[in-house]
């Protein structure tokens, strides 16, 4: 399958060459294809606070590629090059607060830079680096794909009706999609009949991102409202719900998009498996329990408005833009280390002790 899983990459969101970040513009999507250039962290910071670039596997590649920008002019510049570069780590870090690849990437780039040997150049093993991270999420990519596959097979080896929210294929990650991936790759090994995509609001990631890279490769997707979840669970024979991560805790607590909760309490409701991809990089040991996860709030501008008209009533709006679905609702957590049936702490731990499958 690994063949024929390369052979379908065709996505990319993130580019690096002649010295610079080059990013899709993930907001104009499916109306437009834009790309846009970075050269500072300054830059790249800005790109994925504003959502240019999202999805925690791509906003941690870019990161990464944004340090070694903010090392180019930090090294330009001279002086003490290593404490001026702390401004581009700290201005990186700030840029979303809930994904944790971001601040995964960073620490790996920051390990690679203490390892630094006398007499070695720092820029090019910092670009080094960032395309090892970038490699390596594409790698995790393709596993994931594979392993998902396997329990799709196993649980229900007939064509199916899956579901999935927001965006986790090429566009959120360095290569082949994690949730997306194995719905994709799922897809390729003859078992999906339909996918249903949830619009995702309030960016709509589902319905301008997911389904046009569904479309676009000729699996069947019929896009949503969220608030349409249940009735197509109790309707139309989905089997799966199967969706990303920005973070998973110690104990096997995932923080996704805002309305990952609420579906994995109907799927349970209606004896639906869930399934969360994400890679290893996403799991943070440091914190006990989705209790712990700090809750990105974005302006409430996002709910009130649509292409900048204001179309609701004189009222704020709250817009959390994550939520945590606690582990008891989970069936399963795909890495590229492994698969987790039923997480909890101990499972967890055990996950993270192992090296990668491939």
């Amino acid at each position: 399958m690994r063949e024929q899983l390369l052979a379908a990459e065709k996505v990319k969101a993130i580019e690096w060459r002649e010295g610079a970040l080059h990013l899709l513009d993930q907001r104009v999507l499916p109306l437009e294809e834009v790309w846009h250039t970075y050269r500072s962290a300054a830059e790249v910071a800005e790109a994925i606070r504003a959502m240019v670039v999202r999805g925690a596997p791509a906003i941690g590649i870019s990161a990464a590629y944004g340090l070694v920008l903010g090392a180019r002019a930090r090294l330009a510049a001279g002086g003490d090059w290593r404490a001026a570069l702390e401004e581009d780590f700290q201005v990186l870090a700030d840029s979303r607060p809930t994904a944790v690849n971001l601040f995964w990437a960073l620490n790996r780039m920051r390990e690679r830079l203490e390892r630094l040997k006398e007499g070695e150049d720092p820029l090019l093993a910092l670009e080094a680096e960032a395309h090892g991270i970038h490699q390596s999420d594409r790698e995790a990519n393709l596993t994931m794909a594979q392993l998902g596959v396997e329990l799709i097979r196993k649980h229900q080896g007939n064509q199916q009706n899956l579901l999935t929210h927001c965006n986790t294929g090429a566009l959120a990650t360095g290569g082949f999609g994690t949730a997306l991936g194995v719905i994709r790759a799922a897809y390729l090994d003859g078992l999906v009949e339909r996918v249903y995509a949830d619009e995702t609001r309030p960016w709509l990631q589902g319905s301008r991102l997911t389904a046009w890279e569904l479309a676009n490769e000729g699996v069947p997707v019929s896009l949503n409202a969220d608030s349409a979840a249940a009735h197509l669970m109790k309707t139309k024979g989905i089997t799966w719900v199967i969706v990303g991560a920005d973070r998973i805790t110690a104990n096997g607590d995932v923080a996704n998009k805002i309305g990952t909760y609420q579906l994995a309490v109907n799927a349970m409701h209606h004896g639906v498996r869930f399934m969360v991809v994400a890679p290893s990089s996403t799991i943070d040991m440091a914190l006990e329990s989705g209790e712990d996860i700090p809750i990105e709030e974005r302006d409430g501008r996002e709910l009130l408005e649509v292409g900048g008209r204001h179309v609701a009533a004189g009222v704020d709006a709250v817009n959390p833009v994550f939520d945590v679905t606690p582990a008891d609702l989970i069936d399963f957590i795909v890495t590229e280390k492994g698969v987790v049936e039923r997480p909890d702490a101990a499972k967890m731990a055990q996950l993270m002790c192992r090296k990668r499958l491939h």
